[in-house]
């Protein structure tokens, strides 16, 4: 298994608060991992040490199987980064800020034809060749753009903060769909930091929840997909022999003091069938759908 980051009881104290508390974690190669915590959990530090903004107080962490302070700053070029807001200037077109990233990085080959090609990568080649200044940019297109200059130089780890932070809708599923896309055709490994769940549920492939600067969890999409997936509460006439059948069918059913809890559906109506067929009556049922941002609160409410 090829790992792109792992840290080592990675620990970062900013006066007497401990912003990281001995973070042991790691990232596969193309997985899209979601880094899950309120606000002030220690997302961003983590962030920050692992782009050497911030050095950690103690503990150890690799990029790219590099740990040395020279092998880390040649893994940095494999590494973009882009937290809270993008910088931009703001009086240039989309097209310009590439063009000057493109030099400032000793971008070779045709520079222009490489920045248009980005832009359209990104989805903004309706605006790549006119003059409309990034100022006048609605947020979803600056966030775009951010990340069309984290692209610059063709990295293996694309590492996000917040990114549909303040999007409407419509801007959320843009760079939701930019993120898979990338994931997808170029391969490129991502860590996005989020404190909304049911965002990050829909791309990414494995979870780490961290809270007041500790790891409390990991969970893999399916296990994600599950806490958040449909319930139907069953009592029936056998519980054991519904068991039984549930579990023969493919069903997930556990049972739960006098009933029977069954998820992995998409419709009730196929299991009640399956109970009737087999000369099971329900005598009580209740459906009721696990809401994510619910499980997630449960979650940073449990005591550690």
């Amino acid at each position: 298994m090829n790992y792109i980051v792992t840290t080592d009881h990675l620990t970062k104290v900013y006066g007497s608060k401990r912003a990281l508390d001995e973070v042991t974690f790691d990232v596969q190669e193309g997985e899209i991992l979601g880094l899950v915590g309120k606000n002030g959990a220690g997302k961003t530090t983590l962030i920050r040490v692992l782009t050497d903004v911030a050095r950690p107080t103690s503990g150890s962490y690799t990029l790219f199987g590099e740990s040395t302070p020279e092998g880390l700053c040649h893994a940095r070029k494999e590494v973009a980064a882009m937290v809270e807001r993008p910088a931009f200037f703001e009086y240039m077109n989309a097209f310009q800020n590439l063009y000057n990233r493109a030099l400032l990085m000793n971008v070779n080959g045709n520079i222009s034809k490489y920045c248009y090609d980005l832009l359209d990568f990104v989805g903004l080649s309706e605006v790549a060749h006119t003059k409309k200044k990034v100022r006048d940019f609605s947020l979803g297109m600056k966030q775009r753009l951010g990340i069309a200059i984290a692209l610059m130089g063709d990295p293996k780890l694309l590492i996000l903060d917040e990114p549909t932070n303040g999007l409407d809708p419509e801007g959320i599923i843009q760079i939701r769909e930019l993120l898979l896309k990338l994931n997808r055709e170029k391969n490129i490994t991502i860590i996005i930091a989020s404190h909304i769940l049911s965002e990050l549920s829909k791309l990414a492939t494995r979870y780490c929840f961290i809270k007041e600067g500790k790891v409390i969890k990991f969970l893999t999409s399916e296990e994600i997909e599950h806490a958040g997936s449909k319930r139907l509460h069953i009592e029936a006439t056998d519980n054991a022999k519904a068991l039984q059948i549930l579990a023969e069918n493919g069903f997930k059913a556990i049972e739960n003091g006098p009933q029977i809890e069954i998820s992995g559906y998409e419709e009730s109506a196929p299991v009640i069938m399956l109970l009737a067929q087999n000369g099971i009556a329900i005598t009580k049922m209740k459906e009721d759908a696990a809401e994510l941002e619910d499980f997630y609160l449960r979650l940073m409410e449990e005591k550690q």
